[in-house]
Order: C-alpha cells, then structure tokens, then sequence
C-alpha cells in the first residue's frame, strides 16, 4: 500500500488507540511548550544583551549546530546502547543544564557568551534524542498506524509552537524573562517520568556481539550513501532548510527592529507559525491524495518564499502574523514529507542512524543558513536579504526537482533469512578480516547488457550493508562467465550482512539470478586475508558453495 493509499485508509488519530504513544505523546507536547518558551526567552535575551544581527542568529546557530556535530554518533549510540535509557539519562542531564541557566538569569549574571554556550548544550541534548525519538516511533505504534504517528509526532510539536511562544511572551512581559527556563526545566521531569513508565518490547536474541561504536557509525554513512531514496530525500532538505533558516534566525529581529514590537508580538507571531502548522497538519491528508510528495514540497516552498517577501516589503504586525500562519503551514507540510520520505527508507537495524543523518543535514543546513543570513543581514539589511532567500529558496527548489520523494514507499525492509549461514571449515575468529565475497555467474552471451544493468542494483544492496569495495568482471576466455566480488570490514561484519538481508535484497538478487544459464545456481566463496598470527595449515578457512 503507498503512502497516499494508507492516509486515505487509516484514521489520523488512530495511534492514540495505543497507551504507550499517547503518554509519550502528551509528555513530549508538555516539554516542548517548554522548549518554545525557553528559545523564545533566548532570542528576546539576546536582543537585548547584544542587538547586532549576528549575535541574534548565532542563538539559532548555537541550538542547530550541535545537532550537526554529534547527530551521527547519538543515532549510533541509539541504536547500540538502548533508547529508553540513552533518554532518560540526556533528558535528566538536560534538566540540570537549564535550571543552572535559569539561576544565572535569575541573579542577573548572564552574558551574551554564557547564553550561546548553554544555548550550545541544550543543543547538544537535543542532538542526542532526536535520533532515538524518532527511531522508537515503530515500537510504539504497529506499522499501520507508522505513517499517521509520525504526522501526528509533527501535529504535537506544532502545537507546542503555538502555545508556548505566546505563554513565553506573557510571562516574560508579566513576571520576567528568567521564569521561561525555569519552566522548560520542569518540563523535562514530565518526560523523564513517561519514560520511566513505558517499557519497550524487548529486541530480539542474537548470538553475535554488539557493533563496535565507530563501527556501528560507518555502517550507518555507508548504508545512506548506498541507498537512493535517502539521497534524494536529503538533497530536497539542504534544497528547502538552508533557505528557509533565514526566516527563523531574523525573525526575532523582525519583530523588535522592523515592527517595534515587545516580546508579546514576537510571542504571537511564533504562536501563527504552530497555529498554522496544525491547520496545514488537519488538510495534510485531503491534499496528499490530490497532489504527490514532490507537489507538496514545491508548494512549501513557494508558500515560504511569499512569506519572506510579505515580511521584506509590509511592515505591518497584522501581515507578519497572517504571513506565519503560512510559514507554519507550509514548513509542516514539507517537514512531514521529507521525514515520511526518510523513515520509509531505512531498515530498523540502521534506523536511528539514518535518521541521525537526516538530522544533521537539517541542523546542519539551518546552522550554515542561519549564520550566513545573520551576516548577510549585517551588511545588506533585514529586507533585503529576506528577498534574496525567497529566491534562492525558488532556484533551489528548481534544481532539486529531479530528486523524487518517498522512493522507499513499497520497499519491504523485513528481514528474510534468504542468505544461508556460511559454512566453514574450520572456526573463524569473528574480528578477523577483511572478508572477499566472490559469486561466479554463467551468463548468456546476449543477455550481459541486461545482466549487467541488474546486477548495479545488487551492487547497491552489497553497499547498504557494509561492502565498501565492489566489481564484476568477465573472463576473457570463457564469455558469458562473470565474477563479481564484494569486500567487507570482518567476518562479524559479514555475518551480520547476512541477517539483516531483507526482502527487497532478495527481490534484487531473484532479478539477478533471472539470467543465471541453464537454471543452476552461481557459485559464492568466501576469503579470510591471511592472519600472520596463526599456523598456515589455518589459513584458508573459507566456504565454497553454490547460491539458491
């Protein structure tokens, strides 16, 4: 079923049926009220610690750019060490970083530098949950209801961002700017307590040890790099994120500088940004069955485009908030696309990893963004350089179009025991390597156009799963036999490539066996490089056998 089809046939609300994500859910809506209220509370601080542009959009920067830093290594240390506890334990260090910032603006000792570095370690936690957040989503929900969790995960952080800028503004026009943290500290607690009370299923048995951390994080890169529906989908990110972080590292100076406004106009216009983001979340279903992914985010765009250009010529508060209402509706809607479009592309063994790098090319995009356009804003001014991202953002859009969206929507990433257990011939340490894979095919001579053709998507497969060298080669003497080789790190390694084979690889490897001659089956080998520490009677400890 596509992605269209299930929005069409599941409810929207449906996974709040499931206790586990309905708790997580309202707890993670409380924290990021107060999420919205502390980064509301930074940007206000800093216009008035330091109005330069620049020292404003280096608050932006110092919450995105530790996620661009350190997103890679959390999604592998998600993906190794457990979720939950990777969760619980950055969320109560996140509890202690903001209430110590809350102390410091309470007694009035906060300086421009001191707020950038604890706006940096907030961002650093952030970088850490992320990927486990989003990874633990398919064990929350079954995967029915996997496409509707994630737009409702996108409804929640959008209500958070109506509620919490304009609760921040009141408060800090009403009791002080210092309360907003102290808030946001608390909020925490509420999560922590919620995951505490969930127990995940537990992961299934395996007889092989844990990945290695640095490892675990090349596999990650090298599935991604391997894998084309990631590739597109994180082209159309750096495409839309790079340009549309102009307008939220400038907005906060929109509000004080081009408007006149206090932090209560600054609140609301935050609030239109989430207001809108949840409308644009209700009709998502109804215009995702009239126009495909790509239409949508191209609609996004040009939608984010005529929002920075509203706020570039009308200095109006009335129209900046009728302009965010359409910023939050379009970023919901091109946000939700290129997470579905992410998600539906990974297995669940490299999920958070994947996800990981998703997260760093969109943090990484809006740090890049957000300093750039805080300079450019320096030297051009405000409206000018809004402008000048509206149509970068277009040109961009245009460029990337080739890049098709949710290109894993019918991939079946279930694993398939379809590789036997390779047979040796005597016992193989596990770290030893590098492994050699050679698979010996007979081809008709007429067909080795095709065959070759096919086999380039094998040759994606080997890669997704940690083959870092790969080749075919036929002999000169005899047309029609191939060879094709692959290498990996270890024998580890390679067994582990062997459980996680899933159906799409078998459904890749059938279109390849297809030109197999006579019905027999290609004969695969495996190779140990020598090990200098053991007797050479030892040495070749490898399978030889045939491949159904």
């Amino acid at each position: 079923m596509s992605v269209d089809q299930h929005v069409e046939n599941t409810s929207a609300w449906a996974p709040f049926r499931h206790s586990a994500f309905a708790v997580l859910w309202m707890a993670t809506v409380i924290s990021n009220i107060g999420t919205w209220m502390h980064d509301v509370a930074s940007g206000w601080l800093m216009t008035s610690l330091s109005p330069s542009p620049l020292m404003v959009a280096l608050v932006q920067a110092a919450t995105s750019a530790p996620v661009f830093l350190f997103a890679l290594a959390a999604g592998a240390l998600a993906d190794l060490a457990g979720r939950r506890k990777l969760l619980i334990t950055v969320m109560v260090l996140l509890f202690f970083n903001t209430l110590a910032l809350a102390g410091l603006v309470f007694t009035d000792r906060v300086t421009p530098w001191t707020l950038l570095l604890f706006t940096f370690l907030s961002g650093t936690g952030a970088a850490f949950v992320a990927p486990a957040w989003q990874a633990i989503v398919p064990q929350l929900v079954p995967r029915a209801d996997l496409q509707s969790a994630i737009a409702l995960n996108g409804v929640g952080i959008n209500i958070s961002r109506a509620i919490g800028p304009a609760l921040a503004g009141a408060i800090i026009a009403a009791i002080g700017i210092a309360w907003p943290y102290l808030i946001n500290a608390v909020s925490f607690l509420v999560v922590i307590a919620a995951l505490v009370w969930w127990h995940p299923p537990p992961s299934p048995p395996s007889d092989l040890p844990a990945e290695r951390f640095f490892s675990a994080m090349r596999a990650g890169l090298r599935y991604v790099r391997a894998s084309l529906a990631m590739r597109a989908t994180l082209i159309r990110a750096v495409a839309f994120f790079l340009f549309v972080s102009a307008f939220w590292a400038l907005l906060p100076l929109v509000a004080r500088q081009e408007l006149n406004g206090g932090p209560q106009l600054y609140g609301i216009i935050l609030a239109a940004v989430g207001v809108g983001a949840v409308v644009g979340a209700l009709f998502l279903p109804r215009l995702a069955r009239k126009f495909g992914p790509d239409q949508l985010v191209a609609l996004g765009t040009l939608g984010t485009a005529l929002v920075l250009i509203v706020l570039a010529l009308v200095k109006r508060a009335d129209a900046a908030i009728f302009a965010s209402l359409l910023a939050g509706a379009c970023w919901i809607t091109v946000l939700s696309r290129l997470n579905i479009s992410a998600q539906l592309a990974l297995p669940d063994w490299v999920r958070a990893r994947g996800l990981s790098i998703f997260i760093t090319i969109f943090f990484g995009s809006m740090t890049l963004g957000s300093i750039l356009w805080g300079q450019v804003a320096t030297s051009i001014g405000i409206p000018f350089t809004q402008l000048v991202a509206a149509a970068g953002a277009l040109i961009a859009a245009l460029l990337s179009w080739r890049f098709r969206l949710l290109q894993g929507d019918e991939l079946n990433h279930s694993p398939s025991s379809y590789w036997p257990q390779p047979v040796v011939a005597s016992d193989v340490s596990l770290d030893r390597g590098p492994v050699m894979v050679t698979v010996e095919y007979r081809i008709d001579p007429d067909n080795i156009q095709e065959f070759v053709a096919a086999i380039c998507e094998l040759k994606a497969s080997r890669q997704r799963h940690g083959a870092y060298a790969w080749g075919l080669f036929e002999d000169v003497a005899d047309p029609g036999r191939m060879l094709e080789y692959f290498i990996e790190d270890s024998w580890v390694a390679h067994l582990r490539h062997h459980r996680r084979t899933s159906v799409l690889d078998s459904e890749i490897q059938q279109r390849v066996l297809r030109f197999q001659a006579n019905g027999s089956a290609p004969r695969v080998t495996h190779y140990l490089a020598p090990d200098p520490l053991r007797p050479a009677s030892d040495q070749a400890v490898v399978d030889d056998h045939s491949l159904r």
